[in-house]
């Protein structure tokens, strides 16, 4: 280990450890993370302060609210058909008379503001959109609390010849767990790295059991509130796939020494095994604060961020091995992963359109794995010897998106037949 490149996200390596008040960017403001760290912002005024937000478009008036509490300079949405009733909602929030910010709109102005002036930005954007910003966050230097794992899964290579030693603090609870869990010893002290999964709402049923599942049992989560896509990736166990290939990438830990584990009351968010034979879980109850406290504070702790255990309680935390023939999606996500290249990027993309799918009831619930094996398959092995590129990744997607929907169609046919 001694002789691999330095990880990612390294708690021994702090890109910029600034005191002071920290300004702020925050993309996907309206969405689970963004909430979140605003409530966390605004509950700690003296040691963060957001200069810019930036949303999809679909809640112009939670938007404007947040530009308002905060008093942002610049918000932007991804739909450029949203600016008239977001500037409508913004004249309602700030009142006549009072400057309204600045707004930007269009696929590209997350980026923009990625790259603004500012010491971190927080990327809680969901799904492979999140790739530009990410991409634009590093280059511009700033440090990037990663919250969308999706960038990191499909854009690798080129998030690693970007990004600085600890210029990434991970956001996601079990990537937060480890990087604090690191801390403890030095890579070579390392022998595995132990990534725990809830289970979902379906855990302990057989994949026959799976058949019939519906899109309200799976979005029941047992005990994560989130949005659809990542609920229902947590219900396939595709989240849990993208979070080894994650945590390869962020700590340079071969996947043979990654494993996944079945932790229902997602009290330990995940641990490090050490070659001394000890092991170190990170806990909390489960509350993403915590973790995003971590991205946006770091080397510093934010005091009361997220709840703590109660002690003086009898619990009893469970552990159980992954059920890889009823949820094959974690054994999927090592073979892209070694893989790498676009095939990454070529699971995510036909795992989004599957999940839609089945969302809308076009696809069961098995059906977006198959699916996704399928259209991995057909893939095949991604050319090496050549470096990827943006155009790369946005090729693979788009044909895997495009064969991802003929092959759901196809199935919604069959099963109408």
């Amino acid at each position: 280990m001694s002789d691999s490149p330095a990880p990612l996200a390294d708690p021994h390596l702090v890109y910029d450890a600034a005191e002071g008040r920290r300004d702020l960017v925050i993309l996907g403001s309206t969405g689970s993370i963004g909430t979140q760290a605003i409530d966390l912002v605004l509950r700690n005024p003296d040691r963060f302060r957001v200069t810019a937000l930036s949303a999809a478009g679909g809640r112009v008036a939670l938007l404007a609210e947040q530009a308002r509490q905060l008093r942002v300079r610049t918000v932007a949405v991804a739909a450029p058909d949203a600016v008239p009733a977001l500037r409508e909602a913004l004249r309602e929030q700030y009142g006549t008379g009072e400057p309204l910010p600045e707004i930007l709109a269009g696929p590209d102005a997350a980026a923009q503001l990625a790259a603004s002036d500012c010491h971190t930005v927080l990327n809680g954007i969901t799904g492979s959109i999140g790739l530009a910003p990410t991409l634009a966050a590093l280059e511009a230097g700033r440090t990037l609390a990663l919250a969308n794992k999706e960038s990191l899964i499909v854009g690798g290579p080129l998030v690693k010849a970007l990004a600085k030693p600890g210029q990434i603090i991970p956001v996601d609870s079990e990537h937060a767990a480890l990087f604090q869990a690191l801390g403890a010893g030095t890579r070579a002290d390392v022998r595995k790295l132990v990534v725990t999964a809830s289970g979902g709402p379906f855990r302990g049923r057989t994949r026959s059991e799976l058949a019939d599942v519906t899109r309200e049992q799976a979005l029941a989560h047992p005990t994560w509130a989130m949005g659809p896509v990542i609920t229902i990736n947590s219900a396939t166990l595709v989240n849990k796939g993208l979070e080894v290939i994650e945590a390869h990438l962020l700590y340079d830990i071969p996947f043979d020494r990654i494993e996944v584990v079945v932790h229902p009351q997602s009290y330990v968010h995940s641990m490090v095994e050490f070659t001394d034979g000890s092991t170190l879980a990170q806990a909390t109850p489960p509350d993403m604060r915590g973790p995003i406290a971590i991205g946006l504070g770091w080397p510093v702790r934010i005091p009361d961020a997220a709840p703590a255990f109660d002690w003086s309680k009898a619990s009893s935390w469970e552990f159980f091995p992954l059920d890889d023939e009823a949820f094959p999606s974690v054994g999927l996500a090592r073979h892209v992963g070694t893989l790498g290249a676009t095939a990454p990027a070529v699971f995510n993309a036909a795992n989004e359109e599957c999940v839609d799918a089945f969302l809308a009831g076009r696809l069961p619930f098995n059906g977006i794995m198959d699916t996704v094996t399928v259209v991995v398959a057909e893939h095949g092995t991604p050319a090496t010897g050549t470096s990827l590129t943006v155009a790369d990744v946005l090729e693979a997607e788009t044909w895997a998106r495009a064969r991802a929907r003929e092959l759901s169609a196809k199935a919604t046919a069959e099963a109408r037949a």
